[in-house]
């Protein structure tokens, strides 16, 4: 019996997704836990599994392609009948989709009936909907160069409206002045060029966006940690069966917790989605945390963290950081949350100025514990233990002092543990 894949809703938030690439071609077996497709969202790249084994008898929609949610994307079967043969080694996938219809009468031959192509823009395919796509042609708008409102900066057929209005009202165009030539292309090294994974191409975009359209300042302090991880030593000897391990990242999670549920406008973000942006207030205390994967930097979000009392919030961040190492976190998993912590002390770094993640307002970079001698009251030098704290913040919605306010809070939680752990 031939059945339906449709574009599966990988989060609660989802309304469509983009087909960033196949894995199955038409015509190949797969088995139950084979990836089938990997679907991309603005916030994550998705790997869709098999959940039992079959063959893929044809794909309806190409990669590339941005699909709604419950869209048919591809039909399959249990025993493979009705499947085309699958592709030698070495030969082009076969055509996606389903052929054209022919042209309508007075048409000339061989014009497409569709909406024409996504124009490419600095070598990336321009996001827009197919009706925006025949309106520029329609009304001769360059989609290079026109801002989408939609999602991701995809391009609706208002934008193409309003590009044509200005275009209209514009004046004469000046000539072209003389352009300086674009410097040569750059040579592929001798160890070649690949193409980055879909995981990859995501994180680049969406940290290339936040770097750009997000005002960032940083304030770099040191905390005195002797207490802290002696604290820490201590509760990792307790071998009572059940107890979770603590590790430095648990402590500075709790940390920004307790400092997050103290100063609750810090729990804030800037959302640009309507005309001057608004400023949201989340109220929720949830806390992203940076996880290094085979596939690449995430930053899953620990729901509620700023109330969630120590053991508990180590059980849980250790669950959520299982999952997104093993590729199993969801679109909801990577939503919400106004400030994330990145911890590289284990890599020997002093400080890490990191970038705010996209939708969020602060991340806080932690380096590696040093040992340096300071002087006491008398000026005689004393042995210190101090981690190195760097917060970036959202100029739009902190300034300095509200920001150090809310660095000197976390600060005073490292240097003083045990309130750490008080019910929060």
């Amino acid at each position: 019996m031939v059945r339906d894949l449709v574009m599966p809703k990988l989060g609660l938030t989802m309304t469509e997704g983009v087909l960033a690439e196949w894995r199955v071609l038409p015509g190949q077996p797969f088995k139950t836990g084979d990836v089938l497709v990997v679907v991309e969202t603005d916030k994550i790249a998705s790997e869709v599994e098999a959940d039992s084994d079959g063959v893929l008898i044809e794909t309806t929609i190409p990669a590339g392609e941005t699909v709604a949610v419950g869209t048919l994307i591809a039909r399959w079967s249990a025993d493979g009948s009705g499947a085309a043969p699958a592709p030698a080694d070495g030969a082009a996938p076969p055509t996606v989709g389903t052929p054209a219809p022919p042209a309508k009468s007075g048409t000339t031959a061989g014009t497409r009936s569709g909406p024409p192509p996504a124009p490419v823009r600095d070598g990336e395919r321009v996001l827009s909907t197919p009706l925006a796509r025949r309106r520029a042609q329609a009304l001769g708008v360059d989609l290079t160069t026109v801002t989408g409102s939609g999602p991701r900066g995809r391009i609706k057929m208002a934008d193409v409206e309003a590009a044509a209005q200005r275009q209209a009202s514009a004046p004469a165009a000046m000539p072209e002045p003389i352009r300086t030539p674009a410097a040569d292309p750059i040579a592929t090294p001798a160890g070649g060029r690949s193409k980055p994974s879909a995981t990859q191409a995501t994180i680049a975009r969406r940290l290339t966006a936040a770097k750009r359209d997000v005002p960032h300042f940083y304030l770099a302090a040191e905390a005195e940690v002797s207490e802290l991880m002696a604290l820490r030593e201590r509760l990792n000897a307790d071998a009572e069966p059940g107890l979770p391990r603590i590790s430095m990242t648990h402590l500075v999670l709790a940390a920004v917790g307790r400092a997050l549920a103290a100063t609750p406008d810090m729990d804030r973000v800037w959302d640009d989605a309507t005309p001057g942006g608004e400023i949201l207030s989340l109220g929720q205390g949830d806390i992203g945390m940076a996880v290094d994967t085979p596939r690449g930097l995430v930053a899953p979000v620990l729901r509620g963290g700023a109330h969630l009392p120590l053991d508990q919030l180590a059980r849980e961040a250790a669950a959520l950081t299982e999952r997104a190492r093993n590729g199993r976190l969801t679109g909801e998993d990577l939503q919400g949350g106004a400030i994330t912590v990145s911890n590289a002390g284990m890599h020997n770094v002093t400080f890490m100025s990191s970038i705010i993640n996209p939708g969020q307002s602060s991340i806080l970079g932690v380096g590696s514990v040093r040992s340096v001698f300071r002087p006491d009251e008398s000026g005689a030098p004393v042995l210190k233990r101090e981690l190195g704290l760097v917060l970036s913040a959202d100029h739009r919605l902190f300034d300095g002092v509200a920001a150090l306010a809310f660095l000197n809070r976390i600060i005073a939680g490292l240097e003083r543990p045990l309130r750490l752990l008080r019910a929060p």
